[in-house]
């Protein structure tokens, strides 16, 4: 080889270079690779990993109680009244049992099915994973009558085991651990994210009682939280709960469950008279599967397989061609499945994979749906009905629907002068601004960066999508002038892939018509658009409260903190302050450097979750049901009028 080559100034890459990291070293390395993300989801789930434990210990038998506390440190305890890890020598391994399922991968009862025939956890990195991203972590386990501890730090045991007293004929788990703030971009701990997962799994597990509290004082309560969770209704409770503020088509659940070759397969479901969406939750051994998956999918087809079976009996909708879509309508079911050796996609474990599931669960659920509606004709009835209406207006809907596919749309008389497109073709470099008002839509046009900036005013407020079925929705000017300008369907045929802007930015004044038109748009892209909330592809714009002038110098500020702090700042002395009561307020320049500059401006990103929680705010405030209305304004009055955002 020449001197001075290419190659011969390079490393040379050999076997010296390969890096091995050792014990949960890697887990600390790469934390996305095992909890999916840094921040508060990988942090939350965290606990759910835990948890999980003591949820498989409850499944077999051997636990009845769960207790989850955040601590004042932004630790977490949880503990059950389970068996306890256990503490003895490993036969092949000098170490403990308990260090072994806390500082080794894949490692766990869970891998032999005479310990746990049923389990959450599939790939036995679960606790340990936790113990890498700890700052610290202390596990105590009674059993036989003694207490044990270990304590580690950063997933390395810090001291033996040792016996550190007595406790009776009592046995269980109590682990308590803190988030590394080295891993983590926050370690504060939601307690309404951490509340509804345990009101889940309390659903989940018939019987078992779930304690949650909140250890850190509350600035406004002054008091801790605690909350207890305990359903002998199970999924049916469940089911109620989900629907409790909805008009039902019948008054109780359908509920039915069976075993077979090892598979543990419950449902409950109900439909709502008063909601055209469909609510369908699937869960696999506790873990909610939000992709789905074999057992979804085997429960989607014995739905319509059966209707349609029931149907034909009863000479009912022949000429229709009623599809599952219809019967699915407005239906609310909880899908409980449990099974030895699970199959999730991934670690964090959202959709299963398990093929023999889809046909487990088909047999299942058309056997004991059959004996039902053959069982309750009038209940039977009114279901049909239903999924009759739905098919006609499906129908009709078709030719509406079909306006949203055609080519050149948007030169057609639907958007007549309304959106304001930019000139750049490429969809990840532009951005639609949904507007409210024509007077804030002309300043937008004016203010707007034309080059990637789209601008689509909107009059008035938008349909309730919740409360109408697709072919009156599509007879709402505003939803069709959203759907035209993305150009990417609705609804089943929605590819995102397809979307003219990959930022989709909602820009409404900052009152409370602006926050009813924000809710109402929030539940029209959760409704027929999700992926766009999936992919991160909607946001809203943060248009400033304030115009604050001293002089000649001019501050534009956000929040009434960011109020207060500049008047502490600048004094209150020849200050003028204009608080802007909607966009058309400001001139097309100050939008511009306010609320439209990338470089100045302030996006909120929406997330499914934000969209499910609006959503659900949305049904309460605007829905049938009065008496649930009145106690949510009567226990926020006092927060509305000390609001501080």
């Amino acid at each position: 080889m020449e001197e001075g080559s290419v190659v011969d100034k390079k490393e040379i890459y050999d076997s010296d270079k390969i890096k091995v990291l050792e014990g949960l070293k890697a887990v600390r390395k790469r934390p996305s690779m095992y909890i999916g993300s840094t921040d508060e989801n990988g942090l939350h789930h965290l606990v759910y990993e835990v948890v999980d434990n003591s949820i498989d210990e409850a499944m077999e038998g051997y636990c009845d109680k769960i207790e989850v506390t955040i601590k004042s440190d932004e630790s977490v305890e949880v503990s059950d009244n389970g068996r306890g890890i256990p503490v003895s020598k490993h036969p092949q391994h000098d170490a403990p049992g308990v260090e072994i399922v806390m500082t080794k991968l894949h490692a766990g009862g869970k891998f032999d099915s005479k310990s746990y025939k049923v389990s959450g956890g599939l790939h036995g990195v679960g606790v340990s994973v936790v113990n890498a991203l700890s700052e610290w972590l202390e596990v105590k386990v009674k059993r036989e009558g003694k207490v044990y501890r270990q304590r580690y730090r950063r997933g390395d045991p810090i001291s033996e085991v040792e016996t550190i007293g007595k406790d009776g004929a009592s046995s269980g788990t109590i682990t308590r651990f803190r988030p590394d703030p080295e891993i983590f971009e926050t370690i504060e701990f939601d307690y309404k994210t951490l509340k509804e997962r345990m009101r889940e799994l309390a659903f989940l597990n018939k019987g078992l009682k779930i304690v949650f509290k909140d250890e850190r004082i509350d600035e406004e309560d002054e008091e801790t939280k605690k909350e207890v969770f305990h359903y002998e209704g199970g999924i049916v409770e469940f089911v109620k709960y989900l629907n409790q503020d909805k008009e039902k088509l019948y008054p109780e659940p359908i509920y039915f469950k069976k075993r077979e070759d090892g598979v543990h397969v419950e449902v409950a479901m109900q439909h709502k008279t008063d909601s055209y969406a469909k609510d369908i939750l699937a869960f696999a051994n506790n873990i909610h599967t939000k992709e789905g998956g074999t057992h979804l999918s085997g429960f989607r087809a014995a739905l319509t397989r059966t209707l349609n079976s029931y149907c034909e009996r009863n000479g009912r909708g022949e000429d229709l061609h009623i599809r599952g879509e219809d019967y699915r309508e407005g239906l609310t079911a909880v899908l409980n499945v449990k099974l030895p050796e699970p199959q999730f996609e991934g670690q964090t474990k959202t959709k299963l994979g398990n093929s023999e599931m889809s046909g487990i669960v088909q047999s299942i659920v058309g056997e004991a749906l059959m004996s039902f509606l053959e069982e309750n004709p009038k209940v039977a009835e009114v279901i049909l009905e239903k999924a009759i209406t739905a098919a006609k207006a499906r129908q009709a809907a078709k030719k509406a629907k079909e306006l949203t596919r055609r080519k050149g749309l948007l030169e057609s008389i639907d958007l007549p002068g309304k959106l304001a497109d930019c000139a750049n073709p490429d969809p990840t470099e532009s951005e639609l601004y949904i507007v409210e008002g024509d007077s804030a839509g002309g300043s937008a046009k004016q203010g707007r960066d034309r080059d990637f900036q789209a601008i689509l005013p909107l009059r008035g407020k938008i349909i309730n999508v919740e409360k109408a079925r697709l072919d009156r929705m599509l007879e709402n000017k505003e939803i069709r002038s959203i759907i035209s300008a993305l150009g990417a369907g609705i609804g089943d045929d929605f590819d995102p892939d397809e979307s003219r802007y990959h930022k989709i930015i909602i820009m409404t004044d900052a009152d409370v018509d602006g926050a009813h038109i924000r809710t109402l748009l929030f539940t029209f892209f959760y409704r027929y658009m999700k992926p766009l909330l999936e992919r991160g592809y909607l946001y809203m714009a943060q248009p400033p409260l304030y115009k604050i002038k001293k002089g000649r110098a001019v501050h534009h500020v956000y929040t009434e903190k960011e109020k207060r702090e500049l008047l502490d700042d600048i004094g209150k002395r020849g200050v003028s302050i204009q608080r802007y009561k909607g966009l058309g307020e400001m001139n097309p320049k100050e939008l511009w450097e306010t609320t439209m500059d990338p470089e100045n401006r302030i996006l909120a990103k929406v997330t499914v979750e934000d969209a499910e929680k609006a959503d659900e705010l949305f049904d309460l405030l605007m829905g049938k049901e009065v008496a649930p209305r009145k106690e949510f304004i009567q226990e926020n009055a006092k927060a509305a009028t000390n609001i501080d955002v």
